[in-house]
């Protein structure tokens, strides 16, 4: 091994599991320029017939672009969004949501060229990972919406920025609608399936249970098929069955309330304490005991 594959290698293993994503957007892309390819046999396509020829394509579509500002733009959010998921959530988790929320796009996208052929076009396929980095954008609004982030010299709660790009998309969609030729009525319908996918993910988690772990168990399935396997001698496991996100039950609980602690005592600290709710209030007290 070389001195510069060596340098790239240790490079690369330094980075977290959404910075790997990153990477892998940019080479394929990088790839697609040099070779002039299109990759059209990993684009998904909205025709149900001609997706059964090609099923991978439900998530190899996530990691192709159309052009430049289109990848740009969609990992600058997902670098961002990655920074302040992974210090709350883990690694798997994060990959659950990116894959599940490209899934759910690309569902709802084929589900309504289905439908509804004449939105979209004929012939129409599907690129980009704006479904999976909206999933985790929705899902970090939808899960902590009171937290607060700072836009140069004013703040806004998550809560209000998640329902300012589900409104910017919806409006997308009708525009893309009303100008089949020129919209981008298809993309928008990924990004709305994607978010779908990071609201529900959120409230389910907030409940105590994590909806992506069939998922990653099945992942995890796929992935062994390709590892050698290895003899092992026999011992006993037992395993914690109530891991939530990462965390038993206790913990998870815990560090719940504990972020509902340190966002309602934000608030106080800015506005007061008569500006909580009830509810609010009624949590803190307890919570004091």
């Amino acid at each position: 091994m070389t001195p510069l594959s060596q340098d790239i290698k240790s490079k690369l293993s330094r980075l977290n599991v959404l910075e790997k994503i990153i990477a892998i957007n940019v080479v394929v892309f990088v790839i697609g320029l040099i070779l002039r390819t299109s990759f059209s046999w990993f684009e998904l396509p909205g025709d149900l017939s001609d997706f059964i020829l090609k099923p991978w394509s439900i998530i190899t579509y996530a990691f192709l672009h159309g052009d430049f500002w289109h990848i740009f733009l969609n990992m600058l959010v997902l670098y961002f969004v990655g920074r302040m998921f992974l210090n709350l959530f883990s690694a798997k988790m994060a990959l659950n949501i990116y894959l599940l929320g490209a899934i759910s796009g690309g569902v709802l996208y084929m589900l309504c060229f289905t439908l509804f052929p004449n939105i979209l076009g004929a012939n129409s396929s599907l690129v980009g990972a704006s479904a999976a980095v909206r999933a985790l954008l929705i899902f970090i609004c939808a899960y902590m919406p009171n937290q607060e982030v700072r836009f140069f010299t004013f703040s806004l709660k998550l809560g209000y920025i998640g329902v300012a790009i589900v409104v910017l998309d919806i409006l997308g969609l009708i525009s893309g609608i009303s100008d089949p030729i020129y919209g981008n009525a298809g993309g928008y319908l990924a990004h709305l399936g994607g978010a779908l996918l990071g609201y529900y993910y959120a409230k389910q988690l907030l409940k105590g249970k994590d909806i992506g772990k069939g998922f990653e168990k099945l992942m995890d399935g796929f992935v062994s098929l390709f590892k050698p396997s290895k003899k092992r001698p026999l011992k006993t496991v037992h395993k914690n069955k109530s891991k939530v996100g990462g965390y038993t039950k206790g913990e998870f609980n815990q560090f719940n309330n504990q972020k509902k602690i340190d966002v309602i005592l934000d608030k106080i600290s800015k506005s007061g304490y008569d500006s909580l709710t009830a509810e609010e209030k009624e949590f803190l007290f307890k919570a004091g005991k």
